[in-house]
C-alpha cells in the first residue's frame, strides 16, 4: 500500500510538472505574439524621432539624437491639411455613431417586439446586407451619389457609413431586445407610459451595453475607413485621415520618418479613446456577446 501511495504521489507530481511546463510554453508563445503586435508601434515611434538620413542608414537602431522636427513639420505645414483631416474624420465618426445607435435601436426594437406584415422580410433583408462585400458596391454607390449630387459634401460619408453598419447594429439589438421580458413594457403601459417614453426612458438604458458594443465595433471602422472616402470625396478640405495619409505618402515618399510621425499623430485620438474606455470596451463586448 505504501508503494502504491508513493507511486500515486509521483504521478501527481509529474502531472503538475507537465501542466506547469505546458503553461510556461503557452505563456511564452503569447508573449511572443504580443511582442510582434506591439513592436511595430514602438519601432514607428522611435523611427519618427529620426531624420531621414539617419533612418536610411539604419532602420532598426534607436535614434542617436531624437528630434520632434517631423511632428512639428507635419503639424505646421499647411500643405498636409492634417488637422482638417482629423476634424473631418472626427465629425464623420461621431455623427455616424450617433445616427447608427439611434437607428439600430429603434429598428431593432420594432423588429423584435412589433409583429406586422413584412417583419421577417425586412429582418432577413438587413441580414443579407451583412453578407454583401462593401467593395462590390463601390461603383453603384459612386454612380448614385454622383447622379444625386451627394459627393463632396460634409455629410457625404455619413450615408454609407450608417447604411452599411446598420445591419450588424440591428441584428445585435434585435437579439438583445428579444431576450428582455415583455413585462417591462406591460408594467410601463399599466402606469400610463407612452410608447415613446417606454422606448427611450426604460428600454434604451437597458440596451446600453449592446449599443456600446455597436459603437465600439464601428468607431474604429469609421475612423480608418478608406474606400468610400476615396471615391466620394475629392475636395481636399473634406478629406478624412486615410485620404490625407495617402497624399502624404505621395508627397513625402522618401521621407519615412515623417510619414510615421503623421501616422502616429493621426492615430493618437483613437489610441486615447481606446485607453480611456478600455474597461467599458471589454465590458460592453462581453455583455453584448452573452446577451446578444
Amino acid at each position: 500500500m505504501t508503494g502504491n501511495k508513493t507511486n500515486g504521489n509521483g504521478n501527481g507530481h509529474a502531472g503538475e510538472m507537465k501542466n506547469a511546463l505546458l503553461g510556461g510554453i503557452m505563456n511564452m508563445v503569447l508573449i511572443i505574439f504580443s511582442f510582434t503586435c506591439i513592436f511595430p508601434l514602438i519601432w514607428m515611434f522611435y523611427s519618427s524621432l529620426k531624420l531621414r538620413r539617419e533612418f536610411n542608414a539604419d532602420i532598426i537602431s534607436l535614434p542617436k539624437a531624437p528630434t520632434f522636427s517631423n511632428y512639428i513639420d507635419i503639424a505646421t505645414n499647411p500643405n498636409t491639411q492634417i488637422w482638417q483631416a482629423m476634424f473631418n474624420s472626427l465629425r464623420a465618426t461621431v455623427l455616424s455613431i450617433l445616427f447608427l445607435i439611434l437607428f439600430s435601436f429603434v429598428i431593432g426594437y420594432i423588429l423584435a417586439r412589433i409583429k406586422f406584415p413584412g417583419n421577417r422580410a425586412i429582418y432577413y433583408m438587413l441580414l443579407a446586407g451583412m453578407l454583401i462585400p462593401i467593395h462590390s458596391l463601390m461603383v453603384p454607390v459612386y454612380v448614385i451619389f454622383s447622379d444625386f449630387g451627394l459627393t463632396n459634401k460634409w455629410f457625404t460619408l455619413l450615408i454609407p457609413y450608417v447604411s452599411f453598419a446598420l445591419p450588424l447594429g440591428v441584428f445585435l439589438v434585435q437579439g438583445f431586445v428579444k431576450s428582455l421580458p415583455t413585462a417591462l413594457e406591460e408594467a410601463a403601459a399599466i402606469d400610463g407610459s407612452s410608447f415613446t417614453r417606454t422606448l427611450f426612458q426604460i428600454i434604451f438604458p437597458i440596451c446600453m451595453p449592446i449599443l456600446a458594443t455597436v459603437a465600439i465595433i464601428q468607431t474604429f471602422g469609421f475612423w480608418n475607413e478608406f474606400p468610400f472616402a476615396l471615391i466620394l470625396i475629392s475636395d481636399v478640405r473634406l478629406q478624412t485621415v486615410p485620404r490625407a495619409l495617402r497624399q502624404l505618402t505621395g508627397t513625402f515618399s522618401s521621407d519615412n520618418p515623417k510619414i510615421m510621425a503623421a501616422v502616429l499623430l493621426t492615430m493618437s485620438p483613437i489610441i486615447v479613446y481606446y485607453f480611456v474606455f478600455s474597461k467599458n470596451i471589454i465590458k460592453g463586448m462581453v455583455t453584448g456577446a452573452v446577451k446578444g
